[in-house]
């Protein structure tokens, strides 16, 4: 077989990009090493830029977001047994963001494959890219008991920190940027209304927490805990007196509480590989980069790569210019550390560290405080938070 870009991935960055390619007449096909079911359970970010939202309306796969989506036009910090809410709108001349869920992104952009006629290849074993420093890339894979080789231009790397992209690149060839921190987030999924019609995000003495919602009546919540917190010690009741502790009060009574759907711990880390290109293969998403999920960035930076490498190889389709690829890489990564940077500094003002002491826990609340005293400050929060133009 052959095609122009091969994708390996079938999460939003893949099929995103992929569906902006089959709209331009490129041909592309995705490879997916799960089943198309596996990919739809994953349970994940739902903040979207919008930037985002409107690159889904551009790749034909934004009704539902629009008709069931929910616009919000800011946000709350709570602090000192306080709620301040941070103006979106009103600071961004206009800019909001969208909750509406990864998997129903994911939702939207296979429907509208499967619409336009993409191929995509679930339960494709043992993917590999080959020869991706030449001018004759190729991708081989495994399914029904034989292998199969793709050949193409360009091989797309969307299959995750996980994923055999990034694994393929030599070591030599590629710098790793990491930070971990010495706490998670357990969170829960619950059908029940949100405490709060717009996020809260809690800063407490007992740790961070935040109030979210994947629409009016299923919530999502979550309480920082130890790095090796395990789930199974957390009941549900555990949990809803755990978070209620670290809202202000009038929030914690009006709290909704019930069965969880999904609970789970995630681990918080910044992560960020350089380069992004390597000849004709390109990372994308979270084969290139991860950031804390304070701030909501990691889909929308997905979505941010998405657009530089889109763009550019469209325009060596039409117009036979490089210029685009070669500069893919650099502009990218600029900015993923903005956003790496933003992400950084939300974990570190929300969240509580055990070397902290009483001092870092005053320069805290000292950061916090000036925030509602500068609007200067509060601008820098909602435009990173609404996403940095592309």
């Amino acid at each position: 077989m052959r095609t122009q870009v091969a994708i390996i991935g079938s999460g939003p960055a893949g099929l995103l990009l992929g569906q902006l390619l089959t709209n331009a007449g490129i041909d592309n096909v995705i490879l997916e090493r799960t089943t198309k079911e596996h990919v739809l359970s994953r349970i994940r970010a739902g903040v979207l830029e919008e930037g985002m939202a409107g690159m889904l309306d551009e790749a034909g796969a934004g009704a539902r977001m629009r008709a069931e989506g929910l616009p919000h036009d800011g946000f709350d910090l709570a602090f000192d047994g306080r709620r301040h809410r941070v103006d979106l709108y009103g600071l961004t001349d206009g800019k909001r963001v969208m909750v509406y869920g990864q998997t129903e992104v994911t939702h939207d952009l296979m429907d509208k494959r499967e619409e336009t006629g993409g191929l995509s290849v679930y339960e494709a074993a043992n993917v590999r890219p080959h020869d991706f420093d030449t001018d004759r890339p190729h991708v081989t894979y495994e399914k029904d008991g034989r292998e199969h080789r793709i050949d193409c231009d360009f091989i797309a790397g969307c299959d995750g920190y996980h994923g055999i992209s990034r694994k393929s690149v030599p070591e030599a060839a590629i710098e790793i940027f990491e930070r971990g921190y010495p706490f998670g987030w357990l969170g829960i999924i619950a059908d029940v209304p949100p405490v709060s019609h717009e996020l809260i995000y809690a800063n407490h003495p007992r740790g961070f927490a935040l109030c979210s919602m994947r629409s009016t009546t299923r919530s999502r919540y979550y309480v920082q805990v130890p790095a090796d917190e395990k789930v199974e010690d957390w009941s549900d009741e555990r949990f809803w007196d755990e978070i209620r502790s670290r809202l202000p009060e009038k929030t914690a009574e009006a709290m909704t509480t019930g069965p969880s759907v999904e609970k789970s711990v995630a681990a918080i880390r910044s992560f960020v590989a350089e380069p992004l290109r390597f000849r004709r293969l390109f990372l994308a998403g979270d084969a290139g980069h991860i950031v804390p999920p304070t701030g909501a960035k990691g889909l929308n930076l997905a979505a941010s790569d998405v657009r530089y490498l889109f763009d550019a190889l469209h325009e060596y389709y039409a117009e036979k210019s490089s210029a685009g690829l070669d500069a893919y890489s650099e502009k990218a990564l600029a900015r993923v550390w903005k956003a790496e940077r933003f992400s950084w500094w939300m974990t570190s003002t929300m969240h509580r560290f055990p070397d902290q002491g009483p001092f870092g826990q005053k320069i805290q609340h000292a950061e916090l405080d000036y925030l509602f005293q500068s609007r200067a400050a509060l601008t820098m929060l909602a435009e990173n938070y609404v996403g940095l133009p592309y």
